[in-house]
């Protein structure tokens, strides 16, 4: 009898569960073709967290690691899905095997596929930046360290990954942006 018991409030939780879980599915869908106001709530919570963070002088270290993961993100970002350089180094080992038949031609449209896309970029930001006010509540997580050097290395580290970042987008001659790319025909236009 208690087995019974057990499974039908096991089943009800994984039914609750489950409807929570589709409502907030229907939530992210309908807030996805208002990118701008997505972002402009992102950088509202972001402005919240520095200000949480400079007006209770800690928490420096979840600072650091939510900048080194929004960087990550905003590489990946950044990003084609299909690297250029891995394609290249595919046909060069493809030629020396020996002569094969043409599969493209020289100037092939390939449109810029985002290997994070930009729904995915902002979901993941917002809930970092959710997670690291949560975090600041917390003394736990309240670490003491010199948070100068941080900055610095993270400067740093910001300069050397763009710079390499950028050094491939020309070598590669990819835009990962649509600004200042033509538009062919009334019908092209995108309405943002």
């Amino acid at each position: 009898m208690d087995d019974i018991n057990g499974e039908e409030s096991g089943n009800s939780f994984l039914q609750q569960k489950a409807a929570l879980e589709r409502r907030w599915q229907k939530i992210l869908d309908d807030t996805t073709p208002f990118v701008q106001y997505r972002w402009i709530g992102t950088g509202v919570l972001l402005l919240l967290f520095i200000l949480r963070i400079l007006l209770a002088q800690g928490w420096y270290i979840i600072t650091y690691a939510l900048g080194i993961y929004l960087l990550n993100l905003f590489l990946a970002f950044l990003t084609p899905k299909f690297d250029p350089s891995v394609e290249l180094d595919t046909q060069e080992s493809e030629m020396e095997e020996g002569p094969s038949l043409p599969t493209k031609a020289d100037e092939e449209f390939k449109p810029f596929i985002r290997r994070l896309p930009e729904f995915k970029f902002w979901y993941s930001a917002t809930k970092a930046t959710a997670i690291a006010i949560f975090c600041s509540f917390f003394s736990v997580f309240d670490i003491p360290v010199f948070w100068p050097i941080l900055l610095v290395y993270f400067c740093i580290l910001f300069a050397i990954t763009m710079r390499r970042q950028i050094k491939h987008m020309i070598k590669y001659k990819y835009i990962p942006f649509d600004w200042g790319k033509k538009n062919y025909g009334p019908g092209s236009s995108r309405s943002r």
